[in-house]
């Protein structure tokens, strides 16, 4: 694993930021790290990257721990904080020269990196403008390329993508994309839209505790309440029947011979539905089930009043 976070706890007196979460994150994976302000995120990355040490537990970068091997932790994680810290009066060329020079790179080597972070951030057309010169947009690419200049095998990203507009969000999207091919993301956002669109797998934590931890599609079918099947039938059929059938908990009609089945917690009754079309000889014309989204996954997790 690039990322081993293991029983990590974090306090500030009696106060405790990070209560015992555990995960992991692997190459070629991009992880999405959630919660709501003051859940817990932050301090989190910041132990991640060095700025702070934990109270407890264990955080591993490339089998490096972020205590005892503090510098070879900096030198695999490339970070980009939610707030930008670029310096404006500099040319982008040379501020990220700037940049991998602090790396420790060199001559040739420093000038091909460069290069190679323009060509892949796709700044060739501004790299000669000084960067208080540059959009929102182009300003966020300058931070990935400084975060990737001395070629990290894990990349945190905190906030990427607030206040772009919808072109810049599908080209730092492809850009994220491309990059996660070879290396760890962790990304933290508190747009939904941007999760679904670019994470594999998701960790969520509410107050300091762990909430969740699971492939985006599986969390967006777990069901904590009641769930829906939507049903519709080419005959007319008896709502009376309808609530016979198998963890049915109420029946809605919807119009005509479509209706909305209020089925039991945890269950996924359409085999049920459909058995019930064939064995009464109904023509079924659709037959679909309602799923959370992750905002209303997150809502209901992070909303909840004992974790």
């Amino acid at each position: 694993m690039s990322v081993e976070v293991q029983h990590l706890i974090k306090s500030y007196g009696t106060q405790q930021a990070v209560n015992d979460i555990s995960f992991t994150a692997s190459k070629g994976e991009v992880l999405g790290f959630l919660g709501p302000n003051g859940a817990g995120k932050s301090t989190t990355m910041k132990i991640t990257t060095c700025y702070v040490p934990p109270t407890s537990g264990t955080v591993k970068v490339c089998g490096y721990d972020v205590v005892e091997q503090s510098i070879d932790v900096r030198n695999n994680i490339g970070y980009l904080p939610e707030h930008n810290p670029l310096y404006l009066e500099m040319y982008v060329h040379e501020y990220l020269s700037f940049v991998g020079g602090m790396h420790g790179l060199k001559s040739n080597f420093l000038s091909s990196r460069v290069k190679q972070m323009v060509d892949l951030c796709g700044l060739t057309l501004e790299q000669n403008k000084k960067i208080g010169a540059l959009s929102k947009g182009y300003r966020q690419r300058v931070g990935l390329a400084q975060a990737m200049i001395h070629d990290p095998q894990v990349l945190i990203l905190d906030e990427p993508t607030t206040g772009l507009d919808p072109n810049q969000l599908v080209e730092i999207r492809s850009l994220i994309r491309t990059v996660a091919e070879d290396k760890t993301v962790i990304f933290s956002t508190h747009i939904m839209q941007e999760v679904q669109a670019l994470c594999d797998r998701v960790v969520i934590i509410n107050r300091g505790n762990l909430v969740a931890n699971d492939n985006v599609g599986q969390l967006t079918h777990l069901q904590k309440g009641s769930s829906v099947i939507t049903v519709e039938f080419a005959q007319e059929v008896a709502l009376e029947n309808l609530k016979k059938i198998e963890g049915v908990d109420e029946v809605k009609t919807l119009q005509g011979n479509k209706f909305e089945l209020l089925i039991q917690k945890g269950l996924d009754r359409r085999a049920e539905v459909f058995l019930f079309a064939r064995d009464q000889q109904l023509t079924l014309l659709e037959l679909s089930a309602k799923t959370n989204s992750l905002e209303d996954v997150f809502r209901e997790l992070t909303q909840q009043k004992d974790v």
